[in-house]
């Protein structure tokens, strides 16, 4: 039964994404927002409410283990195998922005999780946590952030324009529905997906350390997955970056201020080597901007990726 379940789980997910991601393509063109902005924000935050809801309810219950543990599985899981996964599918184009703006401000958020967790080695405190002060200044970055970023990119008025005028818009209210509809099936399927691969590993033993960083983490991470899966096969690369980009600025800034204002994250069974890999994938995201002269994720970047994900993986269960 948990076998079954898990496989509607993900028929759920992945029929939520394709609706999610044709939903905010007609929003897009309907009000010309660019498709990058979409995916940081509408796509983005509606496939990080997994990791929302696990991680807050896991704050209240006072596991702190896990809801930090997710949040940097999520992270690490959403750059090494979402974008090594979409990579290997297509390569990934960087856009100027990209390489000025958006990757360089998740690493700075990254580094800012490293910094907040970082009390015993600063001697700034006796043990590594989040206090809520930080976790009401993260949520206030997060309005900056969004605030920065929407400001800061230009309406794609001539895009727009060039689009075919044959093709008859979507009506709003069909797009609404689409939307909701989509994000719908993404968590419920999630939370399907999530309790019974959680029951599975259980029963095979695996510690709740290696649950939250792994299994926990890349159950919340499968929108993502699948919402950045089918916006690349439907050409709209852009959104598939900003999807992964913005869901791990939320996952930070967003989900673990929450997290920490409700009540003080310690970092349990969480290492600095797990927080080390979240910003190494940042850094990593933004050197492939550079390679081969190259401004674009390829294959082999892809590929390297996802080999250093099987490492870490390799280095948490032993």
């Amino acid at each position: 039964m948990d076998i079954l379940l898990l496989i509607v789980g993900l028929a759920m997910i992945l029929i939520g994404a394709n609706f999610l991601t044709d939903g905010s393509a007609a929003v897009a063109e309907r009000f010309r927002v660019p498709e990058f902005i979409i995916g940081l924000t509408i796509v983005a935050v509606g496939t990080s409410t997994p990791e929302l809801v696990v991680s807050t309810l896991s704050s209240i219950e006072g596991n702190s283990s896990i809801a930090i543990g997710n949040v940097v599985g999520s992270n690490a899981f959403n750059v090494f195998v979402i974008l090594g996964i979409c990579a290997l599918i297509r390569p990934l184009r960087l856009t100027a922005s990209n390489i000025r703006r958006d990757i360089p401000i998740l690493m700075a958020v990254s580094l800012l999780l490293l910094f907040c967790v970082s009390d015993k080695y600063l001697h700034l405190a006796d043990i590594d946590h989040i206090s809520r002060v930080e976790g009401i200044a993260m949520l206030l970055l997060y309005g900056l952030v969004m605030w920065y970023t929407i400001r800061q990119t230009p309406r794609a008025v001539a895009e727009a324009e060039e689009r075919e005028e044959k093709k008859k818009p979507v009506a709003m209210w069909l797009a609404a529905v689409m939307i909701a509809g989509g994000l719908f099936g993404l968590i419920y399927g999630g939370d399907l997906f999530l309790a019974h691969a959680t029951a599975i590993a259980k029963t095979l033993g695996v510690s709740d350390s290696v649950i939250a960083i792994t299994l926990v983490a890349g159950g919340t991470s499968l929108p993502e997955l699948a919402s950045s899966v089918v916006s690349l096969m439907k050409g709209k690369a852009d959104m598939a970056l900003g999807n992964v980009i913005g869901s791990n600025i939320a996952n930070i800034l967003l989900i673990l201020g929450i997290c920490s204002t409700i009540q003080p994250l310690t970092m349990g069974g969480i290492t600095l080597v797990d927080i080390m890999t979240v910003v190494l994938g940042s850094l990593l995201l933004f050197v492939s901007a550079f390679t081969f002269r190259k401004r674009e994720l390829d294959r082999v970047e892809g590929g390297i990726m996802l080999l250093l994900y099987v490492g870490y993986i390799w280095y948490l269960i032993h």
